[in-house]
C-alpha cells in the first residue's frame, strides 16, 4: 500500500522561507487532488493548499499570496513554497492524496518560525 512521504519541514525566522515536499513511497493510482493540511495542538487540522490533477489551485485565505502550491500529475508530487512566513504558521504540515480508491495522509513534516 502507497504511503505518502512529507520533508522540508524546519525552523525559520519570520519572513523567511520554505518549501515542503510529498510524494508516494509506492504506487498510486486514480489521484485527483493532492493537498497540503496543517495542525497545531488543541485544534482541528485546516486546510492550506490544494493543487489539482487538471492544474488549478486553491488557497486557504491566511496563505493566500504568500504559499504557492505546485505539482507532477505523473509522479504523484506536491510542493509548498511558503514564503513570508509568520509565527502563526507554525505547525505540523500533512500532505493528503484523494484518490478514487480513498484518501492518503503522510506522517507530518514540523515547521516552526521563530526568532
Amino acid at each position: 500500500q502507497a504511503q505518502l512521504v512529507e520533508s522540508g519541514g524546519g525552523l525559520v525566522q519570520p519572513g523567511g522561507s520554505l518549501r515542503l515536499s510529498c510524494g508516494p513511497s509506492g504506487s498510486l493510482v486514480g489521484v485527483t487532488v493532492m493537498a497540503w493540511y496543517r495542525q497545531t495542538p488543541g485544534s482541528q487540522r485546516e486546510f492550506v493548499a490544494a493543487f489539482y490533477n487538471r492544474g488549478n489551485q486553491k488557497y486557504a485565505d491566511s496563505v493566500k499570496g504568500r504559499f504557492t502550491v505546485s505539482g507532477d500529475n505523473v509522479q504523484n508530487t506536491v510542493h509548498l513554497q511558503m514564503n513570508s512566513l509568520k509565527p502563526e504558521d507554525t505547525a505540523v504540515y500533512y500532505c493528503k492524496a484523494v484518490t478514487s480508491w480513498g484518501d492518503y495522509w503522510g506522517q507530518g513534516t514540523q515547521v516552526t518560525v521563530s526568532s
